[in-house]
């Protein structure tokens, strides 16, 4: 088993008078080429955006795009015609396929506070598909405890949303304290902790810790304290 340990004090920051975003990974002016993705994952980043501010219209291509907002809330609009107000227990997908437009801000009038997200990107399977978006609010299953399957492309897998790489799956659990779950099985893990404290392989995590493992499947995690955490379990490396 190999383990490889982020705290959140040493994620690159991207740092602007309405911004902070910590990258998981090489993103934008901090490049690494030691350090681009983890198994199928290209982007994990854990962003805050200010009252009244966002990302204003701006094109992907070729990429799958996963959003859980942690607090407050980010308004969506795209080129396709989606648009809505994403809050947390809402998960939200985009796949830009052959290309899309899309604007995220933090302009939800009822709520005058910073909006706090992970935004995660995959390569799809396969280019050239049509654009796509998928919503869906699991608050109440996420209510139950354990590991939901929060989006997935394997259809072993009752995901809340599909994404378009079969081998990869993101895991959400709201864990109470003391509450002890599996890490899926899988060939790449890659955990990150949204909140709380957790204990697994030995290691203790904190809020905005990473943990990037290979053949971590069934070892126990443990919530110190309340605790949220999003595992993608994935079976493919970039390329193969």
């Amino acid at each position: 088993m190999s383990l490889h340990i982020i705290r959140s004090t040493e994620r690159a920051l991207t740092s602007t008078a309405w911004l902070t975003s910590r990258h998981g990974f090489s993103f934008g002016d901090h490049y690494d080429p030691t350090d681009t993705h983890h198994g199928v994952l290209l982007v994990h980043n854990d962003e805050t955006v200010a009252p009244g501010q966002g990302f204003d219209t701006h094109p992907h291509r070729e990429t799958e795009i996963v959003t859980w907002v942690l607090s407050g809330s980010l308004v969506h609009q795209d080129s396709q015609g989606h648009s809505g107000v994403i809050y947390p227990g809402l998960a939200q997908r985009m796949s830009a396929g052959t290309g899309i437009l899309h604007s995220e801000r933090n302009d939800d009038a009822e709520h005058d506070a910073p909006a706090h997200y992970l935004q995660m990107w995959l390569l799809p399977d396969e280019s050239g598909a049509e654009p796509g978006y998928e919503q869906r609010d699991v608050t109440s299953e996420l209510a139950a405890g354990g590991l939901l399957p929060l989006a997935s492309g394997n259809r072993a897998h009752d995901a809340a949303i599909r994404i378009g790489n079969a081998s990869a799956t993101l895991w959400v659990g709201r864990l109470r304290a003391g509450e002890q779950v599996r890490v899926p099985s899988a060939r790449f893990t890659h955990l990150f902790v949204a909140a709380g404290s957790v204990e697994t392989a030995g290691a203790t995590l904190g809020p905005a810790d990473t943990l990037r493992a290979a053949d971590l499947g069934g070892t126990a995690l443990t919530a110190l304290t309340a605790a949220e955490v999003l595992i993608w379990a994935m079976d493919s490396a970039l390329g193969e």
